[in-house]
């Protein structure tokens, strides 16, 4: 954000200096962002002394100016309005140095203050609790940048499309906050993409239930593929499955990664379980399975084998799901391998 065209190519000695004093590493500087060194104003104490003010030692300061160097090349006057800024979503100071410590960049970018502060107050007139907006500040800070009146039309598109699939009223609010909470990039999407997805998914057969029931499965993701990605993957899962449009509609709500991942992606995946021994129709029984990546369902493959768990002749519901639930389906096919064969009608020897 700031040029590099600097109007002396020679570094600041008196921001070296002011570095020097607060333990920062300057070769790290020079390696990451030299420019900053050049730049004729900097405010190393100022900027030093505000997060002293809220409760940030001097390792504490010095992990920040070296991660974010350019923090020092805003006025204090930007960097105290930041800080009353994130202090309307903060618990308290000791809260806020914790996430400039840990997301330092999202913080100092103060360009768009204005639309933040914005941005933040719709936020929390729509409902999100204050947790979620500073988890979006720092996880997912460009939603931000954005003119208030873009993040409010696709809130809009939103609401007026879940009612118009069967939602209700009553529902709306949470429906479209737990949408946010799960994806906020939601936000970056235009509105009339949104809008030409939604259309796609009705166009090939899906019912109004059926794309809000995908729409919540993909926790808003869908809004960020387009009509002809979407087209590709159903025709390589139509090809590879050999199905009929009602079946493949049918595995896409059992699945929606065969929506969301593109056909090269798929076929990568589907070419690591066949070497695996794994056959199709295993694979169209539990489609599941194609949202694991290759790397993941070979380790799982091989704990399970040395289980003598044999996946080419069992189902592959084992493989399944996140890395808990395999560690539960793991844990329980090591029991019932470990646990003795009880014979109920076996004499029990009691001493005497």
């Amino acid at each position: 954000t700031y040029t590099t065209d600097t109007k002396s190519r020679e570094e600041n000695k008196k921001t070296i200096e002011n570095l020097y004093r607060f333990s920062i590493d300057i070769k790290k500087i020079r390696r990451l962002k030299e420019w900053v060194l050049l730049q004729d104003t900097a405010y190393v104490k100022e900027i030093a002394g505000i997060l002293k003010e809220m409760g940030a030692d001097e390792t504490a300061v010095a992990n920040i100016l070296e991660r974010c160097p350019e923090a020092i090349l805003h006025t204090p006057a930007e960097i105290n309005s930041q800080r009353a800024l994130w202090q309307l979503v903060c618990q308290n100071e000791k809260q806020l140095i914790k996430l400039i410590e840990q997301f330092p960049e999202s913080f100092f970018t103060t360009e768009y203050h204005e639309n933040q502060k914005a941005n933040i107050l719709f936020f929390q007139e729509l409902g999100l609790k204050n947790n979620i907006i500073t988890r979006f500040l720092t996880s997912a800070p460009n939603i931000f940048y954005n003119p208030v009146e873009k993040n409010k039309n696709v809130i809009e598109t939103l609401q007026r499309n879940y009612l118009s699939l069967g939602g209700s009223h009553a529902n709306m609010k949470t429906w479209i906050l737990k949408l946010l909470s799960q994806n906020p990039f939601i936000l970056l999407n235009a509105s009339t993409a949104i809008q030409e997805n939604l259309e796609f998914l009705q166009k090939n057969g899906f019912t109004d239930p059926e794309v809000l029931q995908l729409l919540s499965k993909l926790k808003g993701f869908i809004f960020q593929l387009t009509s002809t990605t979407m087209q590709k993957s159903m025709l390589f899962s139509k090809n590879v499955f050999q199905c009929s449009d009602q079946e493949l509609k049918q595995l896409v709500l059992k699945c929606p990664a065969l929506l969301y991942y593109s056909a090269p992606v798929l076929e990568e995946r589907l070419e690591g379980l066949l070497k695996e021994g794994i056959s199709v129709a295993q694979i169209r029984e539990t489609p599941m399975v194609l949202e694991l990546t290759t790397q993941i369902v070979q380790y799982r493959i091989k704990k399970l084998a040395a289980l003598g768990y044999d996946i080419k002749s069992g189902t592959l519901e084992s493989l399944n799901g996140t890395k808990k639930d395999f560690e539960v389906s793991y844990g329980k096919i090591q029991s019932k391998k470990e646990r003795p064969i009880f014979n109920p009608v076996a004499p029990i020897h009691i001493e005497d």
